[in-house]
């Protein structure tokens, strides 16, 4: 019977650290999860900006300012 009541305790007590372990990792996912949320709009902002700017440049250049490729 004492053995059967250690082995009680001994799983009851791995189960806690389990649990345990599992809040903390959930925790550093959500963590995770809302700074690739942040970089991810980041990333979109700086994108569309790119684009802006990538047309702004397409249509306001004028090929005869550019430089011959040798300079």
């Amino acid at each position: 019977m004492n053995k059967t009541k250690n082995q009680l305790i001994d799983i009851e007590t791995k189960i806690a650290f389990m649990e345990h372990t599992i809040e903390q990792l959930n925790s550093v996912i959500i963590s995770q999860q809302k700074a690739m949320d942040a970089l991810q709009l980041k990333f979109s902002q700086l994108d569309a900006k790119i684009d802006q700017e990538s047309q702004y440049w397409s249509q306001n250049s004028n090929p005869t300012d550019e430089k011959p490729p040798h300079y």
